[in-house]
């Protein structure tokens, strides 16, 4: 039988022995230096130096990393959440000489502590169908632009990115201190032929989140009700005849104050702060204008371990919408009526 039959191996087969060792049983752990992450336990020490990576890589670079695993780090090393690399190894002396050689590759070493970490984003004009905007081409402009303090750490607190090219959000758009959001704006054109050559209709019916898709079984098709269509694409996932892409209304908004964390807070949900920026590729210029603005502003005002939407509501939004000099318009009113206490935002259990 295939290996591949019996599920997934077992993740402890591949780990260092300084890890085995001390499973369960660390000490405490220091950030050495930007980069660099030292885990002290009751048989030895693991340095992890953490790199940035893109999110789409080729095998040749894959194959470079190895070796450069191989050479300083018994061959360990994994990729993060966010897309970073880990170098794993017990050998102090390996440290220095692990970076170097990293940035003579071109991988810049950073993104621990209170510091900017990577962007994760989702797939874009790449490789999806749905996306009101492209992911990797403004994660590079992004990164470009706030490269600085991916090797530093001498932030507030930690900042996370996210970027998701559609309201589908395979990224971590919701939980994230500043969010880039693909918006569609127009509601799906129905191409009646596609409809009725190849398409469900009853799970297009199904799909569509907030009930605006009717069946017309007279024509053999669907219509939308304008005013409960909220521009998500599920649709278009159903069926190619729901046409949702608009290059001239499809832009990007701007989310602030997300996060997982349950540090001095409990995890939150973003905000939305800027309803609407333009497609402007290949750099995005607003996009990076607004990204870079609202971190400097949470950089200055912040207390040390404060988190941007803890700052935020700390000051008060309003303030929060007075120091970032955004104009705060309708579209920012929450009139969505239908959360739920029960909703799991903390660790802390409600009874």
């Amino acid at each position: 039988m295939a290996s591949i039959d019996n599920g997934a191996p077992d993740y402890r087969q591949y780990l260092p022995p300084v890890i085995k060792e001390n499973y369960g049983k660390w000490k405490y752990h220091e950030h050495c230096k930007p980069g660099v992450i030292k885990h002290v336990g009751e048989t030895g020490d693991l340095y992890t130096i953490r790199a940035g990576s893109p999110r789409l890589v080729s095998v040749d670079f894959i194959r470079d990393i190895c070796a450069l695993a191989d050479e300083f780090c018994d061959g360990y090393m994994r990729f993060t959440s966010r897309n970073n690399i880990e170098f794993l190894t017990d050998k102090l002396e390996n440290v220095d000489p692990l970076i170097a050689a990293c940035e003579k590759q071109g991988l810049p070493v950073g993104g621990t502590g209170r510091s900017l970490k990577n962007i994760v984003h989702t797939q874009g004009w790449v490789h999806c169908h749905t996306p009101a905007t492209d992911a990797s081409g403004i994660v590079k402009a992004v990164m470009d632009d706030l490269y600085e303090y991916f090797g530093r750490n001498d932030l507030p607190s930690r900042l996370t990115v996210a970027m998701a090219c559609c309201l589908n959000m395979c990224g971590a758009v919701q939980c994230s201190d500043i969010a880039i959001l693909g918006v569609h704006r127009t509601v799906p054109r129905i191409n009646d032929e596609i409809i009725r050559k190849g398409t469900e209709i009853p799970s297009l019916v199904a799909c569509c989140p907030t009930g605006a898709i009717r069946p017309d079984p007279k024509n053999g098709t669907v219509k939308v009700v304008d005013e409960r269509c909220m521009y998500c694409a599920n649709c278009y996932t159903m069926s190619p005849g729901m046409e949702i892409m608009d290059a001239k209304n499809d832009g990007i908004a701007i989310f602030v104050g997300g996060k997982v964390s349950n540090a001095r807070t409990a995890p939150s949900f973003s905000r939305m702060v800027i309803p609407f920026l333009p497609n402007n590729p290949p750099r995005w210029p607003e996009t990076v204008e607004a990204v870079r603005h609202i971190a400097e502003v949470w950089m200055k005002h912040a207390r040390k371990g404060e988190r941007l939407g803890d700052w935020a509501e700390r000051i008060g939004w309003e303030r929060f919408f007075d120091l970032t000099e955004i104009p705060f318009t309708d579209k920012h009113i929450d009139d969505y009526i239908f959360s739920r206490e029960t909703f799991r935002t903390s660790a802390a259990f409600k009874y």
